[in-house]
């Protein structure tokens, strides 16, 4: 845990987030700033700055999770098609530097020509509702459970 970064404050509970799973590698939260309704992260425990410096077997588990996590949300918001993001270094956009997944849903009706709909500040009240959905779908269709 390196102590300046946001996600290991939010991966110890020093900051508040809301779940929508976690396990001994992994945590997935809803998106502070989401483009979608349903907007979340998976990211692993340990610190990693870049999907470079992560082995091959964390990186498999991490998208296995990913593929999870995207199935609920999904049902959650019942959306129609979803975006996966993955940014690594400045220059990618990477605002904090700490591996995190996006998983992005997307509506028909969200962008006419198919760009990304503007990012908001999401009411933390909205963003719990939407991760204990999402939470509730893992628990009933998964062997994975609540967080």
């Amino acid at each position: 845990m390196t102590p300046a970064c946001l996600f290991c404050c939010i991966i110890e509970h020093k900051r508040p987030a809301a779940l929508v799973y976690e396990d001994k590698e992994f945590i997935a939260l809803m998106d502070k700033y989401p483009i979608n309704s349903g907007h979340c992260l998976v990211i692993p425990r340990s610190h990693h700055e870049s999907l470079l410096s992560m082995s091959s077997s964390e990186v498999g588990k991490l998208y296995a999770l990913v593929c999870t996590i995207s199935k609920a949300v999904m049902s959650a918001v019942n959306a129609d098609g979803f975006n996966i993001g993955q940014n690594n270094g400045k220059a990618a956009n990477q605002i904090i530097p700490h591996v995190h997944v996006h998983i992005i849903p997307r509506f028909r009706d969200d962008n006419r020509e198919g760009k990304w709909p503007s990012r908001k500040i999401g009411d933390y009240e909205k963003l719990e509702n939407t991760a204990q959905k999402i939470r509730s779908i893992l628990h009933a269709c998964t062997d994975i459970g609540p967080s």
